[in-house]
This record gives C-alpha cells, structure tokens and sequence, in this order.
C-alpha cells in the first residue's frame, strides 16, 4: 500500500474480531513504532502484548480497578468494564518510561510514545489488520500502570485494540486543514 493511500484511509475501527496480527506481523508494527521520533534517544516507548487469556486477567483488572474508584458502582458496570477487554484478539499497551533529563522534558517523551503508538495503527492496517486506539481512567491508574510494570510516574498513552475488522470503520468526516492551518507571518520590527 502506498504510504499517502495509508495516511489518508487511516481509520480507527472497534468492530474486531479474530485474528489478530500473527507475530510476524507484530515483529514489523513494532519495528515502525521504533522509528518514532525520539529525542535525545532516551527510548521510552514500552508496549505490553494482551492476547489469550491474558485479556481476562486485563479484564478483572479493570474491573476492580472501576470498583475501587468508584465503589457505588453496579455489578453490571462492572462486568461491563470486564468485557472491554474481550472487544478485541488482542491489546497492545503502550507506555512511555520516563526518565529524568536535563535536554528531554517529559512531554517529549509522552510524545514520543504517542507517535510510535500511531505507527503501530499504520503499521497494522497496511498489513490487513484493523485497530483502536483507546485510553479511559484505566490508563491513569497507578495500580493498573503497577500491573504492567510501569512505575506510577510513567504514562499509559494508551490501549490499541488489534484484531480483524467485523465490518468496516464507520465514515468519519475529517475536518478540512483550512480549519486548523494558519500562516504565522512574522512581526517585521
């Protein structure tokens, strides 16, 4: 696929099903988000595989993670919770481990791991597959980063739900670059 053809028919899709990207394929997705930007070299991106019945164990995790933040919640909220993490084959975690740096800020590095996590979609979708990039209150949470081996000051940037697409994504109209491109013009002092 044309990497212009990639760009401009990149869409999330939450209808998954099986299968999910086989290794080979995950293999060349992983190798794209290494190519992120990355200032400094500091290397922060860190991604979690959830296949099998490792989403069951995600999702009981949430669930209780829902219980504990909000304990009035149902048993069918919480059940609800628990299922998301059954939406898909398979979820990738992507994270960033921040580290201290005098030339880096933190954001950078959030960055950085935002933009592999971008890859990853492309990566995916030119090989077949369809995916979504998710966060919600799981993301922030300091047991949910301890369960993946994330320090509490690190950051989930988020859950990408991989699989095979059910139907296709639903049409979104983007908006225009008219809307959100200016030129600056400077101020000739």
């Amino acid at each position: 696929m044309d990497a212009m053809d990639l760009l401009m028919t990149r869409s999330s899709n939450g209808k998954l099903t099986e299968p999910g990207p086989d290794d080979s394929s995950l293999r060349r997705a992983f190798e794209a988000a290494a190519r992120a930007p990355d200032h400094g070299a500091l290397r922060p991106l860190r991604v979690r595989v959830v296949r099998g019945h490792a989403r069951d164990a995600l999702g009981t995790l949430m669930a209780d993670v829902l219980a504990q933040r909000q304990p009035a919640s149902t048993p069918e909220e919480r059940d609800k919770m628990r299922q998301k993490a059954l939406r898909a084959p398979m979820i990738l975690v992507i994270g960033a481990a921040l580290q201290a740096s005098p030339k880096v800020p933190v954001i950078e590095q959030i960055l950085c791991a935002g933009a592999a996590a971008h890859a990853l979609l492309l990566a995916l979708q030119a090989q077949g597959y369809a995916a979504i990039w998710r966060t919600g209150d799981a993301a922030y949470d300091a047991g949910v980063k301890r369960a993946f081996g994330f320090a509490e000051s690190d950051a989930i940037v988020g859950f990408i739900y991989a699989g095979t697409a059910k139907q296709p994504a639903p049409a979104l109209v983007r908006p225009a670059p008219e809307t959100f491109v200016s030129e600056w013009l400077s101020d000739e002092r």
